[in-house]
């Protein structure tokens, strides 16, 4: 079941991301599991919420990037 994540969560999410690169963040649909653990270890939240996160958004940005091209013309 989908929810929104909690006040904690939610900060969590915000100190992961705070310490993300510019390319981590302009990248952030290519990070690896390492890479993920290693944003959390360094941030200090969960890495499962992190994963979840980063997942959650690569799906979102492939959505995206598949609705926003250009049809094939026939």
């Amino acid at each position: 079941m989908l929810a929104s994540p909690t006040a904690e969560e939610l900060e969590q999410l915000r100190r992961a991301v705070a310490i993300m690169t510019v390319d981590e963040k302009q990248n952030a649909d290519k990070l690896i599991d390492e890479q993920i653990h290693k944003i959390a270890a360094d941030a200090q939240v969960d890495p499962g919420l992190l994963a979840i996160f980063i997942n959650g958004y690569a799906l979102h940005h492939k959505k995206t990037t598949l609705t926003d091209s250009p049809r094939p013309s026939k």
